[in-house]
């Protein structure tokens, strides 16, 4: 599976537990809601700052975000 929907899929996934909107992560997170979508959707190629701030804004290490889940 390609990196980026690998990543996505694990921001999705663990923004939908918190309970949060891609427009409330966003904001907590510092990444403009818009920026979170693309990600989610596997359209975008976050730098590392802005993967960075994905993880920090989950709450989690980034190698979390780049590991596919178990099926």
């Amino acid at each position: 599976m390609d990196v980026r929907k690998v990543f996505g899929t694990n921001v999705r996934r663990l923004r939908l537990e918190r309970g949060l909107s891609q427009e409330e992560f966003g904001f907590a997170a510092g990444i403009d809601r818009t920026y979170v979508s693309g990600v989610e959707r596997g359209l975008r190629n976050p730098s590392l700052v802005l993967a960075e701030k994905f993880a920090k804004g989950l709450g989690i290490e980034l190698h979390e975000l780049l590991r596919p889940r178990e099926q």
